[in-house]
């Protein structure tokens, strides 16, 4: 086998005792007779074979020359040390090993038959240059560092992976340009310089086979399993997306076995929770604490015992276990935290406090299904480690509340993206100020010139749906109260019961004739302080016991009340909520890709949403009114598609409502600031404030000299007060009648008067609903009404 015809590189790689046996050369001449005498004897041995000076690639021959290279590099490799060194004679950057001391071939049997040598840290690509800046160094005088440390993987007879770290000594090679060499000027080498990713650059400079190299590398090898485990262990704690690797456990454990030299551990944690004083679980994937086991979070004093307890979580000391079926019958089965391991076949333990300052974090866990691999003196290498697991931790911890902080934000108090910018400018400012030690205030947060957009899906007759459903929760509550007080006055013919059943009765006739608001409460109140002490009294009656358990278990936990009509009410309202809702999100991030704006939206008895469109939100020199005429068009075909959506699904509700859609047109741009203490945006200015009253009234508008609101189910109201709207708005509904979306029944209407607001009108267009798996597609509203009730 040739040694460089399946290699690239720059050089041909000729091995070479030349450099070595010059050094032997000089020894003939030393005053110490014995160095004289084996320097003369191992120069004698080797000349007859002329090829051992000038080099050779043929691999071949190394097992020709065997018995003198052994000769040769007898000094090199002192077969007093061979049992304790570990030391190679290697051809550089290759797994290529042609003398090595015992040690190092005993650690190569140990390794098995099927294991392969190599350098595990040496892509292909960093050897070509690396042997080029070798080159440089050697025959340019350049100083180039790029020296790294190498490390061979070598599993030991056990199967745990050690770690041995590679050093070279090269004081006998030499490097010989051929005719293929280029000359490296200057330039060249201020050009390598910025291009080490530039494979093909370097091999322009330096064409493969342009130099011969003529010698031995000497590795010196040395055991650094404990200090690679260690940095293994702050690679892996500093790795992102721990918890949702799959892999991330297996590794670590992994990591744990080369650092304690013990095979299948397994590594468990478990939270300290400060407030609680509690254990609870690190979620991820393949996590799992062997203290926890299956549970979701134990308190501490419940998972450990007295002396455990002061030992981890006073003390902060290590808490070890080397025989856990030992120490189960010494404590009788009763310190849980030994029970806890038994029950999962764990028969030897290592518990290491994580904390940091004296505050605990948290619990490694280490463990093992053999006895006595794991004890309080190997514990102790657990030292090292530790501090990179606390920083891991601490780390971990910030994350986790940063994680908490952006959930809470994104679900409670949102800032939309599209002005998120605006507040990290502001922060980075407030910030600024901190750190000069000024009174830091944060400023304002503000829009200027831009328009608003407003819409809502409204649920009509909601107030009478809600009232209805405490009347029938009411009836049938005070109904049942009767039948048991009458049953009472059949035991004990108290003239009590007799005046709670004419209250009840008067309560009855109110609830069916003139229900008010404050009716609820009234009853509320007799039911909790007359009715419900009356009722611990006769439950002491047997023939009263049935009726009472009934009635209580009717009672809701959380309403303190019968709660099926209710119920059935608020699950309505809020199902239709949550679905137009997700619809308006799902559309919404569509629009934002059309133009960046800002969307907010409220669930109330239906969904209103905000929008606010215009150059100071986006930052940028792009805005055209384009972009305000198509955001106009989708919101009303958006509006569409909810009702749409509402009337598809209506029929799956326990309660029958109707909705209503309104669209709100304000034609001139206006100001909007952040409130700080109500978290939300709201307009500046006096005539700005203008548009914020119609918003909030306008919904409950009627049309000029009628009673009749704005706002009616099947049709879509648009409000506006500018005769360029009304003619915008028009074009857009014409348009979306052409796609089925709107009826031809369009009618423009005055509106009444609001406080202090003027002049508003309104355009009203049916709606048309389509119908799946029907031979019409699509519907007006009473059509569709006849279709759901046929």
């Amino acid at each position: 086998m040739d040694l460089y015809k399946h290699l690239e590189s720059p050089m041909i790689l000729k091995i070479s005792f030349n450099e070595l046996l010059k050094t032997y050369e000089q020894m003939l001449h030393s005053d110490d007779e014995i160095l004289a005498a084996k320097a003369k004897r191992i120069l004698e041995i080797q000349k007859p074979y002329p090829e051992l000076r000038e080099g050779f690639t043929d691999l071949s021959l190394l097992e020709t020359y065997k018995k003198e290279i052994a000769i040769i590099l007898q000094d090199s490799f002192s077969p007093i040390l061979t049992n304790n060194e570990i030391k190679t004679a290697t051809v550089p950057f290759q797994n290529i090993i042609y003398n090595a001391s015992n040690r190092f071939q005993k650690i190569l049997k140990n390794a098995g038959d099927d294991f392969v040598l190599k350098i595990e840290n040496m892509p292909e690509h960093d050897t070509y240059i690396a042997t080029c800046t070798v080159i440089l160094n050697y025959c340019y005088g350049y100083n180039l560092n790029l020296k790294r440390p190498f490390f061979y993987e070598i599993p030991d007879e056990n199967g745990i992976l050690r770690y041995y770290k590679i050093l070279y000594n090269a004081d006998f090679c030499e490097i010989i340009p051929t005719e293929k060499a280029v000359k490296i000027t200057q330039e060249d080498y201020d050009v390598l310089l910025d291009n080490y990713d530039n494979i093909e650059l370097w091999k322009e400079k330096f064409p493969p086979n342009s130099y011969i190299f003529k010698g031995l590398v000497i590795s010196n090898i040395f055991d650094v399993t404990d200090d690679q485990s260690i940095s293994n262990v702050k690679s892996s704690l500093i790795s992102k997306d721990k918890r949702s690797d799959e892999n991330f456990i297996e590794r670590f454990q992994g990591v744990f076995s080369s650092l304690l030299g013990i095979k299948d551990i397994r590594v468990g944690f478990s939270i300290y929770n400060k407030e609680e004083d509690s254990f609870e679980p690190v979620y991820g994937e393949g996590m799992h604490s062997f203290l926890l086991n299956a549970n979701e979070t134990t308190p501490c004093k419940s998972a450990l015992c007295a002396g455990s307890y002061k030992q981890l979580l006073e003390e902060k000391k290590f808490y070890t276990l080397s025989d856990v079926d030992k120490y189960y019958e010494l404590s009788k089965g009763k310190a849980p935290q030994i029970a806890v391991l038994k029950n999962q076949g764990i028969k030897s333990a290592i518990l290491a406090p994580i904390a940091d300052d004296n505050e605990l974090l948290g619990i490694l866990e280490i463990v093992s299904n053999n006895a006595k691999v794991l004890n309080s003196i190997n514990a102790n290498k657990l030292i090292d480690v530790m501090p990179y697991i606390v920083s891991a931790v601490l780390r971990s911890k910030k994350e986790e509340e940063n994680l908490i902080e952006a959930v809470i934000q994104q679900e409670c108090t949102s800032i939309h993206p599209s002005v998120s910018w605006k507040f990290r400018k502001e922060a980075k400012v407030f910030i600024q100020e901190q750190l000069k030690g000024n009174q830091a205030v944060f400023n304002k947060i503000s829009f200027e010139d831009i328009y608003p957009l407003y819409g809502q899906i409204d649920i009509k007759g909601s107030s009478e749906a809600r009232n209805w459903a405490t009347q029938q929760d009411l009836s049938l509550q005070l109904n049942s109260v009767k039948t048991i007080l009458e049953a009472a006055f059949k035991e004990e013919a108290f003239p009590i019961y007799e005046q709670f059943i004419f209250q009840i009765d008067g309560y009855l006739e109110k609830l069916n004739i003139d229900f008010q608001v404050d009716s609820e409460q009234q009853i509320s109140v007799f039911l909790k302080n007359d009715i419900n002490p009356l009722f611990e009294y006769l439950s002491k009656f047997e023939a009263l016991t049935t009726l009472i358990k009934s009635y209580q278990e009717t009672i809701d936990a959380k309403v303190g009340a019968f709660y099926k009509h209710r119920k059935n009410y608020d699950d309505t309202i809020a199902s239709i909520n949550k679905k137009m809702a997700s619809l308006l999100d799902k559309k919404q991030v569509e629009a934002q890709k059309m133009y960046p704006h800002y969307f907010e939206r409220f669930k109330t008895d239906g969904v209103e949403h905000n929008m606010y469109i215009g150059e100071s939100i986006t930052k940028e020199d792009s805005f055209n009114l384009i972009y305000l005429y198509n955001l106009r068009l989708w919101q009303l075909q958006v509006m569409c598609e909810m009702e749409n959506a509402y009337y598809k699904m209506q029929s799956t509700f326990s309660i029958g409502l109707d909705v209503a859609s309104m669209v709100l047109v304000f034609n001139q741009p206006l100001s909007i600031s952040f409130r700080m203490d109500e978290k939300q945006f709201d307009v500046d200015g006096t005539y700005n404030a203008r548009y914020e009253i119609v918003k909030k009234r306008v919904d409950k508008a009627y049309i000029k000299g009628t009673k009749e609101r704005v706002t009616q189910k099947g049709k879509i109201s648009i409000i506006y007060s500018q005769k360029q709207d009304e003619l915008e708005y028009l074009r857009y509904i014409k348009f979306l009648q052409s796609k089925n979306y709107l009826d031809t029944d369009v009618e423009i209407v005055e509106l009444q008067d609001l406080q202090s607001v003027t002049g508003l009108k309104a355009i009203r267009v049916s709606l048309l609903y389509s119908a799946n798996n029907k031979e019409k597609t699509f519907y007006s509203y009473n059509d569709l009404i006849k279709e759901i009730n046929n």
